[in-house]
């Protein structure tokens, strides 16, 4: 049985993948707490596990057109945020990102030389111990372009898979023990408290309601306006005034058998029916107990729409939700979620909006379209892709970084085919947000480009590292493992005390910035958990995009370094 399904695995190599994908995802889903191997290290050791049992061919072109893919989607995800990671509060988490990027490729440079690996095994250590697997991809191209012969080649590629499976459990949980455990105590602070008071000052609030609670809860209900309200003889626009802290909105009004349209100067009247929205909170604990309530579908029937928008508007790049609310375009529209390079982010006063942040609002419609038009676009769900501009975008980015080279150190380093094509995803996905219809490609489809396409990419390496695994492990020794700690830690550690004592950043961002400084979005969950907070995000939103592009150039230039 066991002959007849080593045969079948090589003889039918694209169904030995799909095994290898749907074992990765299997194995990736297991969790010790917040800790888990996840789909694409699932992938790798299933792919090894495969290999080991059966030397199933592996296709040269199948596995760089998947990691191509990936790389592409990567870039065009991150692209909106990249260029807004070098503003205002975004550079404080791109400076300590580069900082820790350039720690840990010159600490896997320092390692690498100190146990005398080769190209291969130094490129998986660093992939490995920096958690960054899109690096073995830019790693094998580089080794592909060397000019050794084809033995050597395979065996270095081989490499990069063994000293990645070694190391990268560590560089995956030694950065979550180190920014929910090492790293609070080194600062002497609770991370709750902490959390707390960052939530406080940015408008952020728990038990009562602000603005927070008022953008994202609200109800429609009706109400009679008796002779003694308070409201009789005043304006729509005074009436909605006087709850300044909350966003109370008139929608419509019906006087005797009419139906009126509210607007800022109407004034109300004793007997008038009105239509408002407010938060939940507030119309049961302060509208409630004041005023009658009355059924009335025909006065309440207001067509409400909720949309997500990309912001484009330069002139909302960079101003608070606080402030932007106070815009005319704004009234009667509520912020239902905000999101960030694919990151949701609290609502609270004291937030800044970026450009190409999307926003999803909802309203009446006609008030929701004039309220799109004047933060950007609607981002309508779509089924379509840009094959065109995709297509191109690949083929360019791949061609430019064929030709172009530098020189460091005496030694000439090509951007590669796959760092060249991260580059032009992150153009197209930076043009989105000047020209929203450039490019389109439906979320659905980015992510299957990038979680299937790595881990399909990974799972094949691995297939073509199995039948060398345990001698290649045997060869590598302890010293792999341990040097993996050290490229794992001592970034961190950099990090930690740039941000602190150079840059002074807020504890809980500094902390949020160290684990997108090594891409861990793990590490940031486990925080977010510790802290019982979401607002660590606003320091990973930052530096996740910069550490992506840097950790994954990295591979092309170790390789270099030790070609």
């Amino acid at each position: 049985m066991l002959a007849w399904l080593e045969q079948f695995l090589v003889r039918y190599p694209e169904l030995a993948l799909f095994l290898v994908i749907a074992a990765g995802y299997w194995i990736g889903s297991f969790r010790i707490g917040t800790f888990s191997l996840g789909p694409v290290t699932g992938a790798l050791f299933a792919g090894l596990a495969v290999g080991d049992f059966a030397h199933v061919p592996v296709s040269g072109m199948t596995k760089s057109f998947l990691f191509l893919l990936f790389l592409f989607g990567v870039g065009y995800l991150v692209g909106p945020q990249f260029v807004q990671t070098m503003k205002r509060d975004g550079l404080k988490p791109m400076l300590l990102a580069v900082v820790v990027c350039l720690t840990g490729l010159a600490t896997a440079i320092a390692v690498a030389k100190v146990l005398r690996l080769d190209p291969g095994f130094a490129a998986g250590l660093m992939s490995g111990a920096l958690s960054q697997s899109a690096a073995m991809g830019t790693a094998t191209d580089a080794i592909n372009g060397l000019a050794i012969p084809d033995a050597q080649r395979a065996l270095f590629v081989s490499h990069v898979a063994v000293a990645d499976a070694v190391t990268y459990i560590f560089g995956y949980a030694g950065v979550i023990l180190f920014v929910t455990q090492i790293a609070p105590a080194l600062l002497k602070i609770d991370l709750r408290a902490e959390a707390l008071k960052l939530e406080q000052a940015l408008g952020v609030t728990r038990s009562k309601p602000g603005l927070a609670s008022a953008w994202r809860k609200f109800e429609l209900r009706a109400y009679l306006l008796e002779e003694h309200s308070p409201l009789v003889g005043v304006t729509v626009a005074a009436a909605e005034a006087r709850i300044p802290d909350h966003r109370l909105f008139i929608h419509r009004i019906r006087r005797g058998e009419r139906l009126l349209e509210a607007d800022s100067g109407t004034v109300l009247a004793a007997g008038d029916l009105v239509a408002l929205s407010a938060p939940r909170q507030l119309i049961v604990e302060w509208i409630g107990p004041r005023a009658a309530e009355v059924e009335d579908r025909e006065l309440l029937d207001i067509p409400l729409i909720s949309v997500d928008v990309m912001l484009i508007n330069p002139k909302l790049a960079g101003m608070t939700l606080e402030a932007a609310s106070r815009e005319s375009w704004a009234r009667a529209v509520y912020l239902r979620s905000l999101s960030r390079g694919g990151q949701e982010i609290p609502v609270a006063a004291g937030i800044a909006l970026q450009r190409g942040d999307l926003l999803r609002i909802v309203g009446p419609e006609p008030i929701v379209q004039t309220a799109a038009k004047s933060i950007g676009a609607v981002v309508a769900p779509s089924t379509s892709i840009d094959f065109i501009v995709m297509g191109l975008a690949i083929f360019f980015g791949g061609l430019a970084g064929v030709l172009l080279s530098f020189s460091v150190g005496g030694v000439t380093i090509s951007l590669s085919t796959s760092v060249g094509t991260l580059l032009a995803g992150l153009l197209v996905g930076s043009l989105r947000t000047r020209y929203p219809l450039f490019g389109q490609i439906p979320d659905g489809a980015i992510s299957l480009m990038t979680s299937l396409g790595l881990a399909a990419f990974v799972g094949l390496t691995g297939i073509h590292a199995g039948p060398i695994f345990l001698s290649a492990l045997r060869e590598a020794g302890i010293g792999l493992l341990l040097g993996g700690m050290a490229v794992t830690l001592l970034p961190q550690i950099v990090g930690f005390c740039f941000g602190h004592f150079v840059l002074r950043m807020n504890p809980i961002l500094l902390l949020g910035g160290l684990t997108g400084s090594q891409t861990v979005t793990a590490a940031m969950a486990a925080l977010q958990e510790r802290a019982g907070s979401p607002v660590p995000v606003l320091g990973y939103t930052p530096a996740y995009p910069v550490a992506n592009i840097l950790l994954t150039t990295w591979g092309s230039i170790i390789v270099a370094v030790f070609a």
